[in-house]
C-alpha cells in the first residue's frame, strides 16, 4: 500500500478529483457545453493524464451504454462523468501509462458498482436544491438580489464539491481493486481483453435498437464503413474501428433528437 499511494499517485488523485470537479459542473450547474458528457469528459482527462487513448475507450463506451439516459421526471440518471473521469483516472494510474486493456476493461467494469453511489449523491443534491427557495427568503418573506445570488453561488460550489469529493473516494477504491485485479491469474486478464472488447458492440446494438430502422442510418453506416476501411488501409486496431462504428451511432442518436 505504501507504493501504491506515493507521492505522485496521491497528487495525481487529487489533480484528477480537480477535474472532475470541474466537468461536473457543466452537467447541470454551468454551461451545460457538453463536454461533462463521457465521450468529451473520458478522452480529456485520459490526456490530461497522460493517456487519451484510454479516455477515449472508456467515455466511448460509457456513452454508448447511457447515450439515453436523461433527467426526466423524477428518474435521476446515474452520473455519467464522474465515472467517466474516475474509472480513466483508475486505469492510467492503477497500470501505468498507456494503460493495460485488462486494466480499462476492468475500470469499465467497476463503474457498475459507481452507478448507485452517483445516483444516491444526484438524490441527495436534488432535496438541498428543493431547500433552497425556502433559504434565499429574508425574514419579511420575500427573496432578496442578494440571497439569491449566494445561493446560487452557494450551488455551483456544492456541485463541484459532490463530483470532487466522489471522485476522490472512486479513484483510490478502483486503484486498490485494480491492485487485487492484477495479481489474479491470467484466465481474468485474458477475460477482461475480452470484456472491453465487446463491450463497444453492446453499446453500439443498444444505439441502433433506439434508432428509427424505418430508414437507414446514414451515420451509423458511415462510422461502420469508416471503420472496416481503416483496418484495411492503415490497419488500425480493431478496438478503434469498433469505436469509430460506435461514434457513427452515436451522432445518429443525437441528430434523431433522441
Amino acid at each position: 500500500m505504501r507504493t501504491m499511494f506515493d507521492a505522485h499517485t496521491i497528487t495525481y488523485i487529487l489533480f484528477s478529483a480537480v477535474i472532475c470537479g470541474i466537468i461536473g459542473l457543466d452537467r447541470t450547474a454551468l454551461g451545460q457545453f457538453m463536454i461533462s458528457q463521457p465521450v468529451v469528459a473520458g478522452p480529456l482527462t485520459g490526456w490530461l493524464l497522460g493517456d487519451a487513448t484510454a479516455g477515449f475507450i472508456i467515455g466511448g463506451t460509457l456513452e454508448l451504454v447511457w447515450v439515453l439516459d436523461m433527467p426526466i421526471g423524477t428518474f435521476v440518471p446515474a452520473d455519467s462523468t464522474v465515472a467517466a473521469v474516475a474509472a480513466t483516472a483508475i486505469a492510467v494510474l492503477g497500470s501505468g501509462e498507456p494503460a493495460d486493456l485488462p486494466v480499462i476493461g476492468f475500470s469499465l467494469f467497476m463503474t457498475v458498482a459507481m452507478v448507485p453511489v452517483t445516483m444516491f449523491a444526484d438524490h441527495l443534491m436534488r432535496q438541498r436544491n428543493a431547500q433552497i427557495p425556502e433559504l434565499a427568503l429574508s425574514p419579511d418573506g420575500r427573496p432578496t438580489e442578494a440571497s439569491v445570488t449566494t445561493w446560487h453561488l452557494a450551488g455551483l460550489i456544492a456541485f463541484f464539491l459532490k463530483s470532487f469529493f466522489m471522485c476522490l473516494a472512486l479513484v483510490p477504491a478502483g486503484l486498490v481493486l485494480v491492485a487485487g485485479f492484477q495479481s489474479l491469474p491470467a484466465p481474468f486478464s485474458r477475460a477482461m481483453e475480452a470484456f472491453v472488447t465487446l463491450l463497444p458492440l453492446l453499446g453500439a446494438a443498444s444505439v441502433t435498437r433506439r434508432l428509427s430502422m424505418n430508414t437507414l442510418d446514414r451515420t451509423l453506416l458511415m462510422g461502420f464503413c469508416v471503420g472496416a476501411v481503416s483496418v484495411q488501409l492503415f490497419h488500425i486496431p480493431v478496438l478503434a474501428a469498433i469505436m469509430l462504428a460506435a461514434a457513427g451511432g452515436w451522432v445518429g442518436v443525437r441528430s434523431h433528437g433522441a
